[in-house]
C-alpha cells in the first residue's frame, strides 16, 4: 500500500453513546468535514459495510476517511473476528450482502486462511482481521502515524 501523502491527523473517536459495546464503530477521520463527493455511492456502502458487520457481530470495528489521502479508496473499515471461523462468515456474508445490494463483485483475498481477509469493495476497502494477526499489523496506526515526507511513496 502506497502513502500520497502525510496524515499526520487522524484520531480514532468512539462513537457517541453510554457503554462501549462488542460492535461499536470508532471513526477516524481527516477532517470534520465531508466532501461533496462522499454523499453518494461510498456513504451507501460504507452505511451497508458498517450495518453488515454489526449484524455479525464483528468487534473493535474502525471506519477510516480515505478522502483526499489515497486515490485507493474513499474509506477504510477495519474489523475483527473472534475465530478464523468467525472472519470467514462476517467477510463471506458482507460479500453477499454487497452483491445484492448492487454493488457487484468485490475482490477478495486470504478467504481460505481466515487470519486476514481483504475486501476491495472499490470505494470502502475492508479488513477483516483475527485479534491477534490485527494486533501484529496494527494497520489503523499506519494511517494515523506521523510520517517523514521523504519516506512517502510518490
Amino acid at each position: 500500500m502506497f502513502l500520497s501523502r502525510q496524515s499526520t491527523d487522524l484520531k480514532v473517536q468512539q462513537k457517541p453513546g453510554a457503554a462501549k459495546p462488542a460492535g461499536a464503530v470508532k471513526q477516524a477521520a481527516a477532517s470534520k468535514t465531508k466532501p461533496a463527493a462522499d454523499t453518494g455511492e461510498s456513504s451507501k456502502m460504507l452505511a451497508l459495510v458498517l450495518e453488515s458487520l454489526e449484524e455479525d457481530k464483528a468487534e473493535d470495528v474502525v471506519s477510516i476517511d480515505l478522502t483526499g489521502k489515497t486515490p485507493i479508496a474513499d474509506h477504510m473499515v477495519v474489523a475483527s473476528g473472534r475465530s478464523q471461523r468467525h472472519v470467514g462468515a462476517i467477510a463471506d456474508h458482507l460479500l453477499r450482502r454487497l452483491k445484492e445490494a448492487g454493488f457487484g463483485t468485490s475482490q477478495v483475498e486470504g478467504m481460505k486462511q481466515g487470519d486476514w481477509v481483504l475486501i476491495d469493495g472499490g470505494d470502502v476497502v475492508i479488513h477483516v482481521f483475527r485479534p491477534e494477526v490485527r494486533e501484529f499489523y496494527r494497520l489503523e496506526k499506519m494511517w494515523s502515524a506521523d510520517i517523514p515526507a521523504d519516506q512517502l511513496a510518490v
